[in-house]
């Protein structure tokens, strides 16, 4: 597709104000069948992609997913990944801690989770859920049992621990990034409205959601702060505009290949010795 997403990219150390980025721009394709045709390939290169990603056996992928509700998260994930072996990628969907992560700090919980080389990690939500809606909702800090008395460094402390926690992974070979899927407040007002009319997604629609609706503006300033301060060469955000979701599918896609074809990978190399293994095989075979 050969888009330039570094338009799309969050600089490290930038000051980005959200209302730069624009929810809804020109799109990629030209038609819905346009569209599809080229999601087909976009899906099939990611499938090559992964196949060699699994044989190197170097790095693991983490792709990360944070948005207001009905930004198109799980539909962007489905569709984007509909090729993938399943074999080799896994998604975890992060809700409200439990109790027993509570009793841990707030990165243990995503951790556990973390994809191991060769394969693809996926985050529906993640640790930065603890730099936005509890940013959002201070009042939760206090069933977190920290330790000593809360102040607002808390929040610059957080992003100094997620920086530094995804320099190690990087470090370590797992590469990562992150989506910011950006909707417009009257974009996700039509998409609440459409999950009422439609029987079928009435399940996807709770009192909650009207209730956070209110708190726009404060989760627009938590994004802000928290794109700036962990947006990073090695770990970058991608604010990707999401009021066209196949137009943020195509975008998606196409950020995870450029991913994969920095990350220099191959198929492993097999040498005279292998080779004259596998001669003895194919002989024994054919006996």
């Amino acid at each position: 597709m050969n888009t330039d997403t570094n338009r799309y990219r969050v600089p490290e150390n930038g000051r980005i104000a959200l209302s730069d980025y624009e929810t809804r721009v020109e799109p990629v394709y030209e038609s819905k069948k346009d569209y599809r045709t080229r999601l087909k390939k976009q899906v099939e290169a990611l499938r090559e992609m992964q196949q060699m990603h699994y044989a190197h056996d170097r790095y693991a992928l983490l792709l990360i997913f944070q948005a207001m509700d009905a930004a198109g998260k799980d539909g962007a994930i489905k569709h984007v990944m509909s090729g993938v072996n399943p074999q080799g990628c896994q998604v975890f969907s992060f809700k409200k801690p439990n109790e027993n992560e509570l009793d841990h700090d707030f990165l243990w919980r995503t951790a556990r989770c973390l994809p191991e080389r060769g394969r693809i990690g996926i985050f529906n939500r993640s640790y930065y859920e603890e730099v936005l809606v509890v940013r959002v909702h201070p009042e939760i800090l206090q069933g977190q049992k920290l330790p000593g008395d809360i102040s607002d460094a808390i929040w610059e402390n957080r992003f100094r621990s997620i920086v530094e926690h995804e320099e190690h992974l990087h470090r370590n070979g797992t590469r990562i990034v992150k989506f910011f899927l950006h909707v417009s407040r009257e974009e996700q007002l039509n998409r609440f409205l459409a999950r009422i009319d439609n029987p079928d997604k009435n399940w996807k629609f709770s009192f909650g959601d009207v209730e956070e609706r209110k708190f726009w503006p404060q989760y627009m300033h938590a994004y802000e702060e928290c794109l700036n301060a962990t947006s990073t060469e090695t770990a970058p955000w991608y604010v990707i505009p999401a009021d066209d979701k196949k137009n943020a599918r195509l975008l998606i896609s196409e950020v995870i290949l450029q991913t994969y074809q920095s990350m220099n990978m191959h198929y492993p190399v097999t040498n005279e010795a292998r080779r004259k293994e596998l001669h003895m095989i194919r002989e024994q075979l054919q006996q």
